[in-house]
Formats: structure tokens, C-alpha cells, sequence
């Protein structure tokens, strides 16, 4: 019997993604574990793994480089040997979506560049492919400004800014329709759930940091080159929060179906500035590990974010999320909740300023925390104590 071929769900929130290219031809003997195709999903591009062996069948009808498809959506079919396909009732032209398990899973992030599979035409990114289909361009006839005469994003975009002129009027401002990427549909998106579906409330408090301030220059002053990274304060405080989160694990905890569901590890996310857009690495299980650990995990995460290796499994199974803006010179801020977790924490910038101890002015490295938080799972009161531990 014919195995169908599925788009999997790459992500918790995941409904769609971008079909990339297969990476064999039509009639190619599959096995077991072989890399499949390319799967665009919510952050990043993935290579799917083949669970089954048989020999792929592609229909005319399947998703072209470039289309969105939904999660579910039969792509083709593995089949035995003499097997024929199936017949046009399964037409993959209908996108018809399946509940039934797929047979791929990701696997590592795809750096491949589309040549449209032998197809005529010039050569083109996916992402620059997408990004046609989307506004609408016509790209075949368009001269490329990447290597080889490779069609690249800017190009549709500069294509789409002539498409798109239009004539002024006394209601119209000047300006140019920029598409939003994908990781920045996947985060309004988000932001938005966040809003509907939860009971945001924010705590904010000034925190002495007088003592991390002289632990990280103590580090400072010991490092090595070629040893492990000096931690950052990210870092400190991803093992502090989780070491409070094992004291009040409500904050770690995830509302499901009018119930309580209290994950067995807290799994801390940090957030990562992008130029594609905000991403969050989580440090699983981060209450098991020591700070040494948690810094050269996360300074490899940290990389991969930069250079566009992370993988896509890298930022799931998070419980709870930590974003730092203090670099930037923000003092306090109101952090949304990401989905489904509980609760994050915001961290400001240190400043040295002047404060009141046993009647004395002294100067001291003051930080603001702001610790946003469900309603919904935990009240004031336990959230309050679960800061003030941190």
C-alpha cells in the first residue's frame, strides 16, 4: 500500500509552511532516514527525514518551490516495487489536509538554493521564490543581482516597489509596501494569541545588582582565552529564575483545557535579536546545569542564531522566557507572555545610582525586573514572592 507523503508540523502553533524542493526526482529509491525534501516552517528551513523506504512518486499536481502548503497536506507517496500510484480521487490538487501521522520529521537547517529542479529559467532562492509568489511577481525574465545571475529577495522586492507605485492622492502617503518575512507574520501572530488568550499582568520591582556586577567582573578578570565564555547576566539569571521556578513551579506551568499541566523541568528561553526577527533558544532542563554550563550553552545557541544554523528544535519545549533589553539602554519594559508558557521575566539596564542603606547614601548597581505573568494560573501574591526570590 502506497505511504502518503505529509507536511509535518514542525512547531506547537505550526499551520503552514513553505514547500522548499525535493531532493530527489520522481522514481528515486527512498530508504529509511534518507532526507526527503525541504520544509520551510514558522523560523526556520528544515531537510525532513524519511521515516519509510519505497520509491517516490511526485505527482504533476504537487506543491512548486515557493507554494505555502498546511500542515497535514500530502505532498506525494513512497511506493512498493510495481506498485501504481494512486488514482486521481487523491488528487493533490484539492491541498486536502490529513489528520493522519507523517512520516517525516525534521532534521537539520536547509542552506540549499533552489535551480527550480532542472526547470528552465534562472536560478532562485525559496525565499526569493515565496516572496514572488506572494506579491505576485512574474521572475523569470528578471536579471539577478546574486552569484551566477541568482535571483535573490532584494530583487523581488525591487521588482514589486516599480509594480507598486501608485498615484498620489490627498489621501495617500508616500512609501513603499514592504512584505513582512515569515518569522515576523509568526511573531505578530503570536503576539497576538498572547493578548486573546491570556490574563496578562506585570510586576515590576528595582533589584540591588551590586554583587552580580562584582561576580561578572571577578570572572572577567580570570578568563582565559580558549575557556569557557565569561557568563553574562542573561546567563546568571537564567539559573536564578530557574532555581525559583523549582521553589514556585506555578510560574512554570502551562494552562491546558481548564487544568494545570506543571512541566517536569524548567526550560528557559532567552531572547535573541535577529535582522529576520526576535528568536528564543531554550536552555532545557537549565536547574540541572551550572552557570558554566548554561554559558556555553548558550553562547553556542547565541552563534547559531547569528550565522542562521539554529534548528528549529532548538526553540521548543520552552516553560518559561527571559528578554533582556538592558543593552539598549531600556530601564523597564512590559514583556508578553509566549505561548502557552506561564510567565517571563524582562530585565533593564544596571545603572550605578545613589540609594539609602542604614541611613547612609551609598551608590549601588540598580536593576528593574518586570515579571509578567497569567492571571489565570497564578495569582498576585505568589507571583510577587516567586520575584521577589529571584
Amino acid at each position: 500500500m502506497a505511504i502518503k507523503i505529509v507536511v509535518p508540523r514542525l512547531g506547537w502553533s505550526m499551520e503552514e509552511g513553505v514547500f522548499g524542493q525535493w531532493l530527489y526526482e520522481s522514481g528515486a529509491v527512498i530508504k529509511p532516514g534518507d532526507l526527503l525534501y525541504v520544509l520551510e516552517g514558522e523560523k526556520a528551513a528544515q531537510d525532513i527525514e524519511s521515516f519509510d523506504g519505497g520509491i517516490l512518486h511526485v505527482p504533476d499536481s504537487a506543491p512548486q518551490p515557493g507554494e505555502v502548503v498546511k500542515v497535514g497536506q500530502l505532498l506525494g507517496y513512497l511506493l512498493a516495487e510495481d506498485e501504481a500510484p494512486p488514482t486521481a480521487d487523491e488528487s493533490l490538487s484539492e491541498n486536502q489536509v490529513q489528520p493522519a501521522p507523517n512520516i517525516a520529521s525534521p532534521v537539520v537547517e536547509a542552506t540549499t538554493v533552489l535551480s527550480a529542479g532542472d526547470r528552465e529559467g534562472p536560478l532562485i532562492s525559496p525565499r526569493a521564490r515565496r516572496i514572488a509568489a506572494e506579491l505576485g511577481i512574474q521572475w523569470v525574465d528578471l536579471a539577478g543581482t546574486g552569484s551566477s545571475g541568482r535571483i535573490r529577495e532584494q530583487d523581488i522586492l525591487a521588482a514589486a516597489g516599480q509594480a507598486q507605485q501608485r498615484p498620489e492622492s490627498d489621501q495617500d502617503l508616500p512609501g513603499e509596501l514592504k512584505p513582512a518575512s515569515r518569522i515576523r507574520q509568526t511573531i505578530a501572530r503570536r503576539l497576538q494569541q498572547s493578548r486573546e488568550q491570556t490574563v496578562p499582568v506585570t510586576l515590576m520591582t528595582r533589584v540591588d545588582a551590586t554583587q552580580i556586577v562584582h561576580f561578572r567582573s571577578q570572572c572577567q578578570a580570570l578568563d582565559e582565552p580558549g575557556k569557557n565564555p565569561v557568563p553574562s547576566y542573561t546567563d546568571i539569571l537564567i539559573k536564578v529564575v530557574a532555581e525559583a521556578l523549582a521553589e514556585y513551579p506555578d510560574l512554570n506551568s502551562q494552562w491546558r483545557e481548564q487544568q494545570l499541566f506543571v512541566p517536569k523541568h524548567a526550560n528557559v528561553a532567552f531572547a535573541v535579536d535577529h535582522e529576520k526577527g526576535l528568536l528564543a533558544p531554550v536552555i532545557q532542563d537549565a536547574g540541572s546545569k551550572s552557570l558554566a554550563e548554561i554559558s556555553i550553552e548558550s553562547a553556542f545557541l547565541i552563534a547559531q542564531t547569528r550565522d542562521g544554523s539554529l534548528r528549529e528544535a532548538a526553540l521548543q519545549g520552552a516553560t518559561f522566557t527571559i528578554t533582556n533589553l538592558g543593552m539598549f539602554g531600556v530601564d523597564a519594559f512590559t514583556p508578553i507572555i509566549n505561548l502557552p508558557q506561564c510567565a517571563t521575566l524582562g530585565v533593564g539596564r544596571i545603572q550605578p545610582e545613589p540609594v539609602v542603606i542604614d541611613g547612609v547614601v551609598v551608590v549601588r548597581d540598580q536593576l528593574t525586573l518586570s515579571l509578567t505573568f497569567d492571571h489565570r494560573i497564578v495569582d498576585g501574591a505568589p507571583a510577587a514572592r516567586c520575584l521577589a526570590s529571584i
